[in-house]
């Protein structure tokens, strides 16, 4: 009977540790890395046009932010086994092109300040959700984005 017991709690907890992470904790992973992927690019495109100051502190967000998607997707294929598709990846676009007689307003370094605000938020939101190596990477995505909104863009004030 106690060989029957231990038996049964060594299957339980190798099946324990073969559990696949919750979908809650991969889906907050993925959105975070959507938004980093999409920060990365916006802040890239606005570099091409700013000042020569204000270009380097966007590319070097963008760089940062491309860093983020990195760790996040490094995470996820951790937890996984194998690269989660994003909703970049998964989406397929269909664009609709509508004329309004002006053309849209190209990008300005106020949308990428609005943008890593959001991202910092939305970071800092899904770190408390979370515990552990989880936990940590999102809080320090938090930290990086305000950052680099209010020191190195000036929360935008003046651009």
């Amino acid at each position: 009977m106690l060989v029957g017991a231990a038996t049964l709690a060594l299957l339980g907890a190798a099946a324990a540790c073969g559990k696949p992470a919750p979908r809650l904790d991969v889906d907050a992973l993925v959105a975070q890395l959507d938004r980093a992927q999409a920060d990365s690019e916006l802040a890239a495109n606005v570099a091409t046009t700013a000042p020569p100051p204000v270009a380097k502190a966007l590319t070097a967000i963008a760089a940062e932010r491309a860093a983020h998607a990195q760790a996040l997707t490094d995470e996820l294929t951790r937890m996984n086994g194998a690269p989660t598709p994003t909703a970049a990846t998964t989406t397929s676009s269909s664009t609709t092109t509508t004329t309004t007689g002006e053309p849209p307003q190209p990008p300005t370094t106020k949308d990428v300040v609005a943008a890593l605000r959001q991202a910092a938020d939305a970071a800092a939101t899904a770190a408390a959700q979370q515990s552990g190596y989880r936990a940590g990477l999102l809080g320090s995505i938090a930290a990086s984005c305000t950052t680099a909104f209010t020191v190195a863009l000036g929360g935008g004030q003046d651009t």
